[in-house]
């Protein structure tokens, strides 16, 4: 496992379904610390910096709540209010004067390629959490996560991305990593929202079965898993684009009345309307243990690159 020690964490594209299996494993172990019913100080004396130039909350807690399991602190600001970044202090400056405070710095930006552009700037590891409509590769690990635990596997399964596949980062991230399995791929999107050419095109040239359609209704009964986005209105250029899509699907009882009993429906929340509050009842809805997933997989992922073992 020594060739996580160290590692910059930019983009899923980077890591091989053998590096991916590895986390997963190691997430795995991990649940029972990350529930608070074992202790661990593996991280001890380790410090975070969370550099969050954009609003989150699921992924900087995720982060600080991993450190903090593992015996580590966490330091950091969630929004570039109140800091130097508002009187002009440069991506590069902030790092480089953040670097002397940690041990690994998780990066957060509005642009896409900051995180790679910050990594450049520090010899510490860098993780990103997400840049604009690019990568958010923590994001797409706790997704496999939840999909491999589940189902106790990924290979064979069948799952459809539905909603805004043209802006949204984690369909983005988490279609290149499937890539690396034996799935078949629905994308279920409104006209204009349709999930980028380039991504469609690497799919299809790695031989993925792969549908793409407006009807949700049609392709429900035969899938495996349900993963569903929101419209993500902070991301149209043109707010008359976003009012023609907004609402385009919602997954309420009625739409599963047909589905596999075994079918998960996944999140990356927060969502609007596009998941009825009626599912969060039934045996499908799996978005909030996703989301508790993402501190198990933080957990392996920060044991792995600054301890080299999980």
């Amino acid at each position: 496992m020594g060739g996580f020690t160290g590692r910059d964490v930019l983009s899923i594209a980077d890591f091989s379904r053998k590096d991916i299996e590895s986390i997963l494993k190691a997430a795995k172990k991990m649940v029972p610390v990350a529930r608070g019913e074992r202790t661990s100080r593996a991280l001890e004396g380790k410090i975070l910096a969370t550099l969050f130039f954009e609003p989150s909350t699921r992924t900087r807690l995720g982060f600080e709540s991993a450190m903090k399991r593992l015996g580590g602190d966490a330091i950091g600001f969630s929004s570039a209010e109140g800091t130097s970044v508002q009187k002009g202090e440069t991506l590069a400056d902030t790092v480089r004067m953040v670097e002397s405070f940690s041990d690994v710095i998780v990066v957060r930006h509005p642009q896409e390629g900051a995180a790679r552009l910050a990594a450049e700037f520090t010899d510490k590891p860098v993780i990103n959490a997400g840049d604009g409509a690019g990568q958010h590769p923590t994001q797409t690990l706790l997704d496999l996560y939840t999909i491999w635990d589940e189902r106790n596997g990924i290979d064979g399964t069948k799952i459809a991305l539905v909603g805004d596949l043209k802006y949204g980062r984690t369909v983005h991230s988490l279609t290149h990593a499937l890539c690396d399995f034996d799935v078949d791929l629905t994308f279920v999107a409104p006209a204009g929202l349709q999930m980028p050419k380039e991504v469609v095109e690497h799919v299809r040239a790695r031989g993925i079965p792969l549908a793409m359609t407006e009807d949700l209704a049609g392709v429900v009964p035969n899938l495996d898993v349900l993963y569903v986005t929101r419209i993500q209105k902070e991301r149209f250029p043109d707010p008359q684009e976003y009012a023609k899509v907004a609402g385009s699907y919602r997954v309420d009882t009625a739409l599963l009345r047909d589905a596999r009993k075994g079918l998960i429906v996944l999140h990356p929340l927060p969502r609007v309307d596009e998941i009825a509050t009626e599912v969060d009842g039934t045996p499908h809805a799996r978005y909030f243990e996703q989301a508790f997933n993402g501190v198990p997989v933080r957990m392996a992922l920060l044991s792995l690159i600054l301890e080299g073992s999980s």
